[in-house]
């Protein structure tokens, strides 16, 4: 009789060359997303943008996620459909988007491009610049938030049982590897607004390359798909079904990590937009200082998050991370607000927050939910972060112009770093609701992830 083949999930060096694979394209997601965080003053010169017109260019990126709830149709697809007709989709959605955002920031639409006249012809309060972007960013959030659902799911069907929570951990690490990059290239590219087009053409082409790189995963995908085929098929229990969705969402675990979620990324990534900014007018740094500056968020993040992936793998504590992270978080803005103390060490501490809450997160979820349910969950989870996402950057925006009337050069933070320490005080409370749902219903969130 013919010896079974092992399945490729099976081979340690195919699973981490896949998350090579797949992490790739979240740092050329994460890459895009932060490309602008340093050249926020370089786009009010260049196209006249207001602090509340920069903040709805960071918010729109969640729009598609909040409003349409693009993430949580994005992750029933991927539940119905599969992973690879989801993936590409959502990833190419995404290159395009950024391909489109560099168009508008060109000289040639600039000068009366495509689409310039149709751009200007109607509110005339935003400049047809400001518009295409607004529209490229849109297609950028569509794709990218569902592409990160994608990811996870990808990571699940690999490393299940096998270092799930180290996966996520690397996960994360790569798209802190791409933010960190963007922070310490994108201000070198643009030369102080000379380069600014340069700046976002590479971070949109650095995008697209992620669509090939989904390409080459899905051969991986159809082949180990064929080959779990031949020896198990799915059942009707197993199949999802929409009433699943309020299975999910009648776990009240599930509904406080998915709240701590929201609160703590909205006091971050919002955060991390207007950080340099916020560097170089509370401390005098340069846009290259207050950009690398920024980036030892994404470099701390990048080689503790791992480590504490490896951690929870093999000691658990899942929740009682959580809590560790969300009062460091809330420490380090009230740090911002209330002293004149160097960024340095309150960035590091940042980074071992962002370490700490996003390793134990992601991965519990396979704890709190059936596998079948996975796409869903992740994309709820996604487009209820996306509403803080989309929410606080205007918000931080509206509260900057309000405070410092005029635009004036050098702007005052303090309303908007209150506001994100207020978001960290929420993300505590919604932390220590999960411990002790969990304690209280049994979900296994303080134990190991790998199997015995």
């Amino acid at each position: 009789m013919e010896q079974v083949k092992k399945a490729l999930n099976e081979s340690a060096t195919l699973r981490w060359g896949i998350l090579i694979l797949v992490g790739f394209i979240l740092s050329v997601n994460y890459y895009f997303y932060d490309a602008f965080s340093t050249l926020k003053d370089m786009l009010k010169a260049e196209f006249g943008f207001t602090n509340t017109d920069y903040g709805l260019f960071v918010s729109f990126y969640s729009i598609p996620n909040t409003f349409l709830l693009m993430a949580v149709i994005g992750g029933i697809i991927l539940d119905k459909v599969g992973i690879r007709r989801t993936g590409f989709a959502f990833v190419f959605f995404m290159a395009f988007g950024a391909l489109l955002t560099a168009y508008g920031a060109s000289e040639y639409y600039g000068n009366g491009g495509f689409g310039y006249g149709f751009m200007q012809s109607f509110l005339p309060n935003y400049s047809p610049e400001l518009k295409m972007m607004l529209l490229g960013r849109f297609f950028f959030g569509l794709g990218a938030e569902t592409s990160i659902v994608v990811v996870s799911k990808i990571l699940v069907k690999w490393f299940k049982g096998r270092d799930l929570a180290l996966a996520f951990g690397l996960k994360v690490g790569f798209g802190r590897l791409g933010t960190f990059a963007a922070l310490q290239i994108s201000p070198v590219v643009a030369q102080g607004g000379e380069a600014l087009t340069t700046a976002i053409w590479l971070a949109a082409i650095l995008t697209s390359t992620g669509l090939l790189a989904f390409l080459v995963y899905m051969l991986f995908d159809a082949k180990l798909d064929k080959q779990v085929n031949l020896t198990q098929k799915m059942s009707e229990k197993d199949k999802f079904k929409f009433s699943d969705v309020l299975d999910i969402l009648g776990n009240r675990a599930y509904l406080y990590i998915a709240l701590l979620c929201v609160t703590f990324y909205s006091a971050v990534f919002p955060f991390m937009a207007y950080a340099p900014d916020f560097f170089a007018d509370k401390f005098g740094f340069t846009d290259v200082q207050s950009g690398r500056i920024t980036s030892l968020l994404p470099l701390g993040t990048l080689i503790c998050t791992p480590l504490i992936g490896l951690f929870i793998d093999r000691k658990g504590k899942s929740a009682t991370v959580m809590i560790f992270g969300s009062l460091i978080l809330l420490a380090v803005h009230l740090t911002f607000g209330l002293t004149n103390m160097l960024p340095y060490v309150p960035m590091v501490m940042l980074g071992i927050a962002f370490s700490l809450v996003p390793a134990s997160m992601w991965p519990s979820m396979v704890k709190l939910v059936k596998e079948k349910q996975i796409g869903t969950a992740y994309g709820l989870m996604y487009s209820i972060q996306n509403l803080g996402l989309w929410g606080f950057p205007l918000i931080a925006g509206i509260l900057l112009d309000k405070t410092n009337p005029g635009n004036p050069e050098v702007a005052d933070y303090t309303a908007p770093i209150f506001m994100f320490a207020a978001l960290g005080l929420l993300g505590l409370i919604f932390a220590l609701l999960l411990k002790y749902e969990n304690k209280k219903k049994g979900f296994g969130v303080e134990l190991p992830l790998n199997k015995k």
